[in-house]
């Protein structure tokens, strides 16, 4: 295999990693946040308004799905 293509196979698996561990932690700041303003009295709808999501995929998204 071309030496080109090494590299460029490398260089894609490294940004698919980099991009994984990113969405990871995207997403538990995403949970914290809701679970937070959840606790501190907002309803699943109205932090669903505020993200334009519905109640349903909110409570998901707290509940780590």
């Amino acid at each position: 295999m071309p030496q080109e293509k090494t590299e460029a196979r490398k260089a894609v698996r490294a940004a698919q990693k980099q991009f994984e561990r990113e969405s990871n932690a995207t997403q538990r700041a995403r949970r914290k946040a809701f679970a937070q303003a959840q606790k501190e009295g907002l309803s699943l709808r109205e932090i669903g308004e505020e993200v334009g999501l519905t109640h349903s995929r909110v409570a998901q998204i707290i509940n780590g799905e």
